[in-house]
């Protein structure tokens, strides 16, 4: 709609011409609009933000566990000269591949997925979703959604690394 023009007396006037062939016309309410689109993407922030926090609190605990798990090790090392800088970047290290693969895998995935629920997110509100609601990624910032698996499993081992860097070498080499 050019600017100044209404759109209801639009639809209206356009109704009155195409109703002698069969056809109606009518102006939505851009208010309805903008909140079902508003909707859709709070959801999708909402799930987005859901899915990085179970991802990251998924890394947290395998990290945990395996850093228990190899407490003596972890020893070991430290008891060698290993600084505790040198620990935290082996706990993370132990991380970043499966952080690559999470990214290798989960990009596309969450592409696919993302053509497949927003469609029907969209028919459930009772409305059509156009192409740039859907088509909202361009190929590089897929590329740059690839790292974020390495950012979510660093961030999740944060925390156990920091754990094993701070872990006395005397009670780690006593831990079985």
């Amino acid at each position: 709609m050019k600017p100044g023009v209404s759109p209801a007396q639009y639809a209206e006037q356009l109704a009155a011409k195409v109703r002698p062939l069969g056809g109606d016309a009518m102006a939505n309410s851009p208010s309805e609009q903008d909140n079902i689109i508003l909707l859709l993407d709070a959801m999708a922030v909402l799930l987005t933000l859901m899915l990085v926090s179970v991802a990251g609190l998924g890394v947290l605990n395998s990290v945990v566990l395996d850093t228990r798990e190899r407490v003596h090790d972890l020893g070991v090392c430290k008891a060698l000269g290993m600084s505790p800088r040198q620990t935290v970047s082996l706990v993370l290290a132990s991380v970043a591949g499966i952080g690559v693969l999470g990214g290798l895998v989960g990009v596309p995935a969450g592409y696919a997925l993302h053509h497949y629920v927003l469609p029907v997110m969209g028919r459930a509100a009772g409305t059509g979703l156009p192409p740039s609601v859907l088509d909202v990624y361009e190929p590089m910032q897929l590329a740059l959604l690839g790292p974020a698996g390495i950012v979510i499993a660093v961030l999740g081992a944060l925390l156990p690394a920091g754990w094993a860097a701070r872990a006395r070498t005397a009670m780690a080499l006593r831990t079985e």
